[in-house]
């Protein structure tokens, strides 16, 4: 199911983990498009220039922040892709990769914190929604942002196990194209 562009050593479960992130985010990239696009999905929509602009701009470097999590488990992850000028070709040091995996994932954990407590006096208040079905959607749309971090972290500590583990890596590679 998920073999097509994974390293054939990287385990399933870290697969799933690292595919499971921009999964996550999704939902709550199209509740934001919805918001702005003007459908009835919160109370106030979204509709002035910089305001639109915001919250397009965070959808879009939110789902492309997670889509590098699929660099964890495919080549492009481990080799730095050759049609990237200067550093196309080269191997990827295991650390450049974890440490800013591990430390998004810390800010996320923080995040996650913080926006809960304080959204969460707006959402019992009503501020954010008009009615039960918008709440619903909103809380529906947003939970599945709180696996972001444990499925970054777990993917980031497997990405390194494995790449400090392993046969070298040209070989890995090479034996995967």
């Amino acid at each position: 199911m998920l073999r097509g562009n994974v390293l054939p050593d990287v385990p399933r479960w870290a697969a799933l983990a690292a595919y499971a992130v921009p999964l996550a985010t999704l939902p709550s990239g199209l509740w934001r498009i919805a918001l702005v696009a003007g459908a009835p999905v919160a109370s106030d929509p979204v509709r002035t220039g910089w305001g639109v602009l915001y919250v397009l701009t965070l959808t879009v470097v939110s789902e492309g922040l997670a889509l590098m999590t699929l660099g964890l488990v495919q080549p492009w992850g481990e080799v730095v892709p050759r049609w990237i000028p200067l550093i196309g070709g080269r191997p990827v040091h295991p650390l450049a990769a974890v440490i800013p995996a591990l430390l998004g994932a810390a800010v996320l954990f923080l995040l996650s914190i913080v926006i809960g407590v304080t959204q969460s006096h707006s959402l019992a208040s009503g501020s954010l929604t008009d009615s039960t079905s918008q709440e619903v959607l909103l809380v529906v749309c947003y939970v599945p942002l709180l696996a972001w971090a444990p499925l970054l972290t777990v993917s980031a500590i497997a990405y390194y196990r494995r790449r400090t583990a392993a046969a070298p890596l040209p070989e890995r590679v090479l034996e995967h194209r």
